[in-house]
This record gives C-alpha cells, structure tokens and sequence, in this order.
C-alpha cells in the first residue's frame, strides 16, 4: 500500500530541546521564553555550587536570584552565546565570594536542610553517609574561599583548570595550586571516613 501515513505526525513528536546558543541568541532579541529554558537548564548547577560556596541555603538562593536577573539585564553584553554558561559559572563564584569576604569569618552550616543523596535506606548507612557529607561541608568551610571555589568547580561541576581560572580571574598553574592544597586539606579531614 503506498502512500501510507505514518503512525507519528510531526504533531505528536515531543518538541527537539533547543541547544544553548539558539536559547541565548533568541533571548537577545528579548524572548522571555528562551531565557527561562536557560535558567531551567542551569539553575540546578548554579545553586548547588552557591549553597556549598556559602554553607547556606537562603543565601545560595539569594546569589543566585541574583545572578539569573543580572544575567538577564546584561545579556547584550555578552560577546559569544556559546560562552553563557561559563559567564553563568563565572558571575556566580565572583558573587558568592563576594558575599564571603562580607560576612563574618565564621560561618556554619545549615546541615539539616541541606540535602544529602541516601543509595541505601537502611539507617546506619543513611547516619554514616549524613556524618560524612557533615564533616566534608565543615571541612570545605575550613577552605579559604578561593580554594573551595576553585575545587567545587573541579570536583563538583567538572570545569577545565582553564575555565576556572577565567572564572576566578587567574591562570590554570594557581588553579592547579589552590586545587592540589584544597584535596590535600581535604583529604586530611576526611582520613577518619576512608
């Protein structure tokens, strides 16, 4: 039988997920839509890296309102689409420095809303895995701000020495350095866990 139709129309097909630099290109020119698949998109990663930057969920939530409606009313500033992730990365580490080097030197964790992934459900692994992710946020505090920036960006988000060092405004050789002490730090809290 020729001239069969066939059993998916163009209609029932789910939308193609529009790349990064159509989104940001189409938010240029001042569609609203395309902006809020971006901050959909990246959203997630970007509190995430806060609320560890800043030991504080409230104010991991603040940098990052923050950032998203800057990035919004700047958006013509940026030179390249393809580079808006790493201008995301970027605006978010300088903020929540920023907003380190302005509070008082000693910060606490807020472990009781900070969530924590559970494989097992059984209760001493869910109070081992709670005291561990306990004492790796106490011992990433212990960080000087630049080194947790530099190594949450590393470890946790799985940025090139090279972007970060755009990020935080240096070379990758003292990216390279300020990483090397934090997982020496690190690993020297976190000996007792191993």
């Amino acid at each position: 039988m020729g001239g069969a139709v066939s059993a998916t129309s163009a209609e029932e097909r789910p939308p193609v997920p529009l790349d990064d630099e159509t989104l940001v290109a189409r938010a240029r020119q001042g569609d609203v839509r395309a902006y809020e698949q971006l901050v959909l998109r990246y959203q997630g990663p970007m509190f995430r890296l806060a609320s560890r930057m800043l030991a504080s969920r409230s104010d991991a939530e603040d940098v990052v309102q923050e950032v998203f409606l800057t990035a919004w009313r700047r958006l013509d500033q940026l030179q390249e689409d393809a580079a808006f992730v790493g201008w995301l990365y970027r605006t978010t580490t300088n903020r929540c420095l920023n907003h380190i080097r302005s509070r008082r030197p000693v910060v606490e964790a807020d472990y009781e809303t900070t969530e924590s992934p559970s494989a097992e459900t059984r209760p001493e692994h869910a109070v081992q895995v709670s005291a561990q992710l306990a004492a790796l946020e106490k011992a990433l505090q212990q960080l000087t701000a630049e080194q947790r920036a530099c190594w949450l960006l590393r470890e946790v988000h799985g940025r090139s020495y090279d972007e970060i060092g755009r990020i935080v405004g240096t070379n990758s050789t003292a990216v390279r350095g300020r990483i090397a002490r934090a997982r020496a730090q690190l690993a020297e809290v976190m000996r007792p866990w191993r």
